[in-house]
């Protein structure tokens, strides 16, 4: 079975697209090939990766790109996770399947440095819960011997 190819779209794709990429990865694992991207590169945020190293999800090795990176794959899906993005995503060519939910800004957060990853934290599991719900109606339901291992 073909992987799937996703791209998670965020403005500047630092914290939300890139937790997002991280989750999907995880729950995806080999059905899917993922990729984040921002209508800017803003940079990996800190918070972003601890928050998700807390969760044990590693996303320190990925790199804030813009979307101009990859205008030259053809996705299956194309999710974006704020507003600014939904309204100002570029052009893929292709019959992706176009989602959208967003999510507050956790880079935005102020306060003290337990607030902000606070903040950061309950951003994260609100993309859990979004992630888990997509990949198991959209990718992981898809493979067959997922359905052979459970009976």
């Amino acid at each position: 079975m073909k992987k799937k190819k996703i791209l998670v779209l965020c403005t500047g794709n630092s914290a939300r697209s890139q937790m997002a990429e991280g989750w999907i990865k995880y729950y995806a694992g080999n059905a899917a090939e993922v990729w984040s991207a921002g209508i800017e590169a803003h940079g990996l945020n800190k918070y972003a990766v601890k928050s998700m190293m807390d969760a044990i999800i590693d996303i320190s090795h990925q790199r804030s790109k813009t979307t101009e990176e990859l205008s030259d794959i053809k996705f299956d899906y194309i999710i974006t996770v704020c507003d600014n993005a939904k309204e100002n995503c570029p052009y893929f060519p292709g019959e992706a399947v176009r989602i959208h939910h967003s999510f507050p800004d956790p880079a935005k957060a102020t306060g003290s440095e337990e607030e902000i990853i606070e903040a950061f934290n309950n951003v994260r599991d609100d993309i859990e819960d979004f992630v888990f719900d997509f990949v198991h109606a959209n990718i992981r339901s898809l493979i067959p011997e997922d359905i052979e291992s459970i009976v």
